[in-house]
C-alpha cells in the first residue's frame, strides 16, 4: 500500500543540504559563471522555464535586473519556441533554460530553435547533469537538488539559489556574495519551524475556502510557485497576486474562510502590510512571512519570520519556500490526498 507523501515530506526537510549542495558546486563551475552572466556581450538574458521552473526564472530574472544591471526576462518556454519575434529583439542574447529534470519539452525544444541562429546563444540550468539540456546547453548543475516526487520542492530551491548565487558572483559585489552566504547560513533552522507552524495553521481550521498567495519583486515567483504548490499537491483552487494588484478587483472573493498569505518585501513593507490588514478587515485569516516581526504585523493571525532583515529581498527568496511548501503538504494530507503523485501530473511534461 502507498503511504501518501513517504516522497514529498523528505524532499522538503532536505532544503537546506540541496541548498549547501548548490552552494559547493557553484565554487566547481565558476568558470560556467565567467563564460554567460558575466559576459557583457549579451544585451539581454532571456531566462525561460515550463510550470514551477518558470516561475524560478521570474526570481532569477529579477535578481539578474538588480544585481547585474543588465536587461533580462522571464518567459515560458513555449514563449521562445513559438512566439520568438514577440518576446526578443535583435542583438546578441543569452538564453537560460531552466528545467529540473533537464528533459521538459517546452524547454528542450525552445533551446533547440534557438541553437543555430547567430543572435543567440544557450546555457541552463538544471539538477541532471546528464540531461537533454545540459547536453545541449551548458549548464549549472544542483548536485542534491533531483527529487522522486512529483512535485517540486527541494529542487525548487537549491536551483533558485544557485543561479542567485551565481548572478551574485558575476557580479563583481562582496556584498551580494555574502548576503547569499548568510541566507544559506540561516536556513537550517528554518526547516523545522516552518514544519511547525504550516502543521498547527492546516491542522487548526478547516480547510479554507480561498487560498490567496502574495507578492512583489523577487517575491512575484515566490508567490506563484506557493500557490501551485497547494495546487498541485491538494487539489485546491488558490490564485497568486503582485500584492498591490490584488486590490484592484480581486479583492472581491475575499470572505469569511479565506487564507491570505503575504510574502513581505522589506522594500515595499509599509504597503503590503496596509492589502494584508484589509483582508484581515474582510474576514479573512492572514499569514505574514518576513524577515522580522513588529507592531506593524500583529493584527496578523499567524506571522514566520525568516531573519535576515540585514539581507535584500532578493537574497532572503528561498527562506520562504520551506513553510510554504509544508502548507501544500499538510493540506494534502488532511485531504487524504496523496502529494507524491498529484491527479494529472507526471514529472516531466512531454510534448509530441
Amino acid at each position: 500500500m502507498t503511504v501518501n507523501g513517504t516522497l514529498t515530506y523528505p524532499e522538503i526537510r532536505e532544503q537546506h543540504e540541496a541548498l549547501a549542495g548548490a552552494r559547493q558546486q557553484l565554487e566547481r563551475q565558476r568558470d560556467w559563471v565567467r563564460a554567460y552572466l558575466e559576459n557583457e556581450i549579451f544585451r539581454e538574458i532571456f531566462f525561460i522555464g515550463s510550470g514551477s521552473s518558470y516561475y524560478q526564472a521570474q526570481v532569477m530574472a529579477a535578481t539578474c535586473r538588480k544585481w547585474l544591471g543588465r536587461s533580462a526576462y522571464a518567459l515560458p518556454s513555449s514563449e521562445i519556441l513559438l512566439f520568438r519575434e514577440h518576446a526578443s529583439s535583435p542583438g546578441p542574447k543569452l538564453l537560460v533554460g531552466v528545467s529540473r529534470s533537464g528533459e521538459s519539452s517546452e524547454v528542450v525544444l525552445a533551446v533547440r530553435s534557438v541553437l543555430d541562429l547567430p543572435d543567440w546563444t544557450v546555457c541552463g540550468i538544471t539538477c541532471y547533469p546528464d540531461s537533454s539540456l545540459a547536453r545541449l546547453a551548458p549548464s549549472l548543475v544542483s548536485p542534491l537538488g533531483a527529487e522522486r516526487s512529483t512535485v517540486m520542492t527541494k529542487s525548487f530551491s537549491s536551483m533558485t539559489f544557485l543561479m542567485q548565487a551565481a548572478i551574485a558572483a558575476a557580479s563583481g559585489s562582496p556584498a551580494w556574495v555574502a548576503q547569499m552566504d548568510a541566507a544559506l547560513a540561516s536556513g537550517a533552522s528554518l526547516v523545522p519551524a516552518a514544519d511547525t507552524l504550516a502543521k498547527r495553521i492546516v491542522n487548526g481550521h478547516d480547510l479554507f475556502r480561498n487560498y490567496i498567495y502574495l507578492g512583489m519583486g523577487p517575491f512575484t515567483g515566490i508567490a506563484q510557485e506557493a500557490c501551485l504548490k497547494i495546487k498541485e499537491m491538494a487539489n485546491v483552487w488558490t490564485e497568486s497576486f503582485g500584492t498591490l494588484e490584488f486590490r484592484h478587483g480581486p479583492k472581491s472573493i475575499i470572505e469569511p474562510g479565506s487564507l491570505v498569505v503575504l510574502i513581505l518585501s522589506e522594500q515595499a513593507r509599509s504597503y503590503e502590510l496596509k492589502v494584508a490588514e484589509e483582508m484581515k478587515g474582510y474576514g479573512a485569516k492572514v499569514l505574514v512571512v518576513t524577515a522580522g516581526t513588529g507592531a506593524d504585523t500583529a493584527f496578523a493571525d499567524y506571522t514566520f519570520a525568516t531573519g535576515g532583515t540585514e539581507l535584500s529581498d532578493d537574497a532572503r527568496a528561498v527562506l520562504a519556500l520551506p513553510l510554504l511548501q509544508f502548507i501544500g503538504y499538510y493540506t494534502a494530507m488532511k485531504k487524504n490526498v496523496n502529494p507524491d503523485e498529484p491527479r494529472n501530473l507526471t514529472q516531466v511534461v512531454r510534448i509530441q
